[in-house]
């Protein structure tokens, strides 16, 4: 049992996580929540409902400021906006994939980094973005780059007082290039495999690179062996095949219902390398 919150602004929401700290959970598109709390998994005698808060799922996008994201915007918002599919590549294919035109219709974009799932698709994404985390409490406002927000398995850089509100999304460039892809037992289930990259373009030389897998390690992670190896290199294949091959070495995977260690180490170079391959071609 637990008694459900429902402000009706944001500052309404920062008192109630302030009042109720870590015996209160937030709720946002619910669809890891509910499933959580069926499950037993979140047992917080509080559940504080964002849903009553409006204009909290604004998307905003500018040449100079990047791209923002409500905390209530949705995976079916982010794919509906032709802007984040021109400038954002890599987050609008994981957003298309996220589960079903359902879940997708409900699940937020702040909810899928909040929930710190190590399989998460647009963690992967937003993480290759060089994306943000905008946390708010009575004490004023952090924001918290997604490099120093995932902690651990399912832990993350937020107080129990504070509140996410926003996602942010820095500037693209006109030679930027990203793409994300995934390995799924079936369509609709969540990644055994996924990876996202983001690469900073001079021609055919690459003059930055960010990589991040999911599903290889306690949390989404970053591959800056393979980044470096990037940097300032003109891709080829043979420079393809060294990354693949690094890639194989840095990550952590474990053994699950989905996939076994083995094989998702056996894949994760294959799966870098044909997403490097689309943002080139892209």
């Amino acid at each position: 049992e637990f008694e459900l919150l429902a402000p009706k602004t944001i500052e309404e929401a920062i008192d109630m996580v302030s009042q109720y700290g870590d015996k209160a959970a937030v709720l946002a598109g619910g669809t890891d929540v509910m499933i959580m709390l069926q499950r037993g998994a979140i047992k917080s005698p509080y559940i504080i409902a964002l849903g009553d808060i409006a204009g909290l799922d604004y998307i905003t996008y500018s040449k100079s400021e990047g791209l923002r994201l409500g905390a209530l915007a949705t995976a079916w918002q982010v794919v509906q906006d032709s802007k984040i599919k021109k400038n954002y590549t890599a987050l609008w294919q994981a957003a298309s994939t996220l589960g079903s035109p359902q879940i997708r219709n409900a699940a937020t974009m702040a909810g899928n980094v909040l929930r710190a799932s190590p399989s998460g698709d647009c963690s992967c994404a937003l993480l290759a973005l060089d994306a943000s985390v905008v946390l708010r409490s009575k004490a004023g406002e952090r924001v918290v780059p997604l490099d120093e927000f995932f902690i651990d398995y399912g832990k993350i850089n937020c107080k129990a007082n504070e509140i996410a509100v926003e996602l942010r999304v820095p500037p693209t460039g006109e030679a930027t290039r990203s793409a994300f892809m995934r390995m799924t037992r079936m369509n609709f289930d969540l990644s055994k495999v996924n990876a996202a990259v983001c690469l900073d373009m001079s021609g055919k030389k690459c003059v930055s690179a960010r990589i991040a897998m999911g599903a290889v390690a306690p949390t989404t992670m970053r591959i800056k062996k393979a980044e470096d190896l990037l940097a300032g290199a003109s891709i080829s294949e043979k420079l393809l095949d060294e990354i693949a091959a690094v890639v194989s070495k840095q990550v952590k995977p474990i053994d699950d219902v989905r996939s076994t260690a083995d094989y998702r180490r056996s894949v994760s170079g294959v799966l870098v390398k044909r997403v490097l391959q689309a943002a080139c071609n892209a």
